[in-house]
C-alpha cells in the first residue's frame, strides 16, 4: 500500500522547483508499471486528515504486506502514524520526494523513522521506485 499525506495531491503544481512537475497521478502510474514488473499488487490511498490515514493503515493491516509511506507533513508532528504502523506490525518504508535533511530545521525530525525499516528521501518520484524495490526485498527475506 502506498500512502500519501497532506499536499501531495497538490503534485505538480505545487513548488515544482521542490516536488517536482509530476502529478500523483503521474507517481502511481510509474509504481503501478514497475509493480507490475515485480508481480506486486499495489493500493493507493491519499489524505489531508491525519486520522482518516490512521484509520487506512489500521483497516488494511491484514489485506497488505507492506507500506509505503509519505506522510508529508504528518512525518514531523504525527505520533499517532507511526503508532498505528508500530501498533498493526507493518513493515513500511518512509519516502520523500525532497531531502528533508536540506530544507528548514523544522523538517529535520521525522517521527515517522521509528516506525520504518528505512528511509528514502531527495530522489524525487524515484524515492517510490527505490522504496518499492527495499520493501519488496524486504518482505522476501
Amino acid at each position: 500500500m502506498i500512502i500519501n499525506g497532506p499536499n501531495l495531491s497538490l503534485l505538480g503544481s505545487r513548488e515544482p522547483d521542490i516536488y517536482g512537475k509530476e502529478t500523483l497521478k503521474d507517481i502511481e502510474e510509474m509504481i503501478s508499471s514497475m509493480a507490475e514488473d515485480l508481480k506486486a499488487d499495489m493500493l493507493f490511498f491519499q489524505s489531508n486528515v491525519e486520522g482518516e490515514i490512521v484509520n487506512k493503515i489500521i483497516e488494511e493491516k491484514d489485506r497488505v504486506d507492506g507500506i509505503i509511506i509519505n506522510a508529508g507533513a504528518y512525518t514531523h508532528t504525527s505520533v499517532a502514524i507511526p503508532d498505528a504502523i508500530k501498533a498493526t506490525e507493518s513493515t513500511a518504508v518512509e519516502v520523500h520526494l525532497s531531502n528533508i535533511y536540506r530544507r528548514e530545521i523544522e523538517r529535520h525530525t521525522s517521527l515517522l523513522s521509528a516506525a520504518c525499516i528505512g528511509q528514502i528521501s531527495g530522489f524525487g518520484a524515484n524515492s517510490y521506485l527505490l522504496a518499492l524495490r527495499a520493501l519488496i526485498n524486504e518482505l522476501n527475506k
